[in-house]
């Protein structure tokens, strides 16, 4: 996150000794790294949450595209279903002559 080298912790760490003294550097160098440790929890745990809910968004998508290739099969069924009768209704009385007797008719 932060780029720091060698060399520029180093002279944090001297003005830090020469600000705060060999006595009260210790202690907040503790408090310091409390301090990162608390951000970066809170770091992760935010990240976490958004991952969550961008999985679940994504699961909800998916979902909305399922139920809607559903209903398009089933809309694709219904019309199948429904022209099926059609098909299989009884022929009538010019379609039952057979094509012999069509031959004979042109006679």
């Amino acid at each position: 996150m932060f780029d720091f080298s060698l060399g520029e912790m180093l002279v944090v760490a001297l003005v830090a000794l020469v600000v705060l003294g060999p006595e009260r550097l210790p202690k907040a160098a503790r408090f310091a790294g409390l301090w990162v440790r608390k951000a970066r929890a809170q770091w992760y745990s935010m990240k976490n949450e958004l991952e969550q809910e961008l999985a679940s968004e994504e699961l909800r998508r998916s979902l909305r595209e399922s139920q809607q290739a559903l209903r398009e099969t089933e809309a694709q069924l219904r019309e199948a279903t429904s022209e099926a009768p059609r098909a299989i209704a009884p022929p009538s009385d010019d379609a039952s002559a057979t094509p012999a007797d069509a031959v004979k008719r042109d006679d």
